[in-house]
């Protein structure tokens, strides 16, 4: 696999190495001993997947405390473009996001570490969308920005006309009104 390294420390672009013949294709999704080797000790402890429609937003989420987060994603068929926003109180890159479409097609994985707000929204008519996490969900820890933050700048690459929102994601506070306190 190669790393990638983006905008922001810690946010990672992984490019799985591809074995193409006459049969298909065959790649390591996620090999531990590589992953320590090129990235670092991450244990990850859940799986989740999710299956969306074109215009879809999904974020931005982030999980609070000692239940935060780090994400390695990837999308089993259809098109998205995944964001990460650093919500690292004193972090240099502190509200800045890095955009990576990952496909079925590509096989590109997206590396997030805890600190990060994620979110994605769906290019292709469907999506099918997995990620692993270095810690379980908790409800009391969960947080939230504005998928349309205008001081993100985040450019979804959907017309705001098409975007499909759940009534949850719809709500979400911007980032300048999210106390510090409220990031640990």
């Amino acid at each position: 696999m190669e790393v990638i390294k983006t905008g922001i420390e810690g946010v990672l672009i992984i490019e799985p190495r591809i074995f193409r013949d006459q049969r298909g294709y065959f790649f390591e999704a996620y090999n531990r001993k590589e992953f320590e080797e090129k990235v670092g000790a991450v244990d990850f402890v859940q799986d989740n997947e999710s299956e969306s429609s074109y215009g879809v937003v999904r974020g931005l989420h982030f999980q609070k405390g000692p239940h935060a987060q780090a994400k390695l994603v990837r999308v089993l068929s259809g098109t998205v473009l995944d964001v990460a926003v650093d919500i690292r109180p004193g972090s240099p890159t502190f509200g800045k996001h890095v955009a990576v479409e990952l496909s079925g097609e590509n096989h590109r994985q997206f590396f997030l570490p805890r600190g990060m707000a994620h979110g994605f929204s769906v290019l292709s008519e469907k999506a099918v969308f997995q990620y692993k996490c270095d810690n379980f969900y908790s409800k009391e820890s969960e947080g939230a920005i504005a998928w349309d933050d205008p001081a993100l700048g985040i450019d979804w690459r959907i017309p705001v006309e098409d975007v499909i929102l759940s009534e949850k994601d719809s709500h979400h506070p911007r980032l300048s009104e999210l106390g510090q306190e409220i990031l640990l």
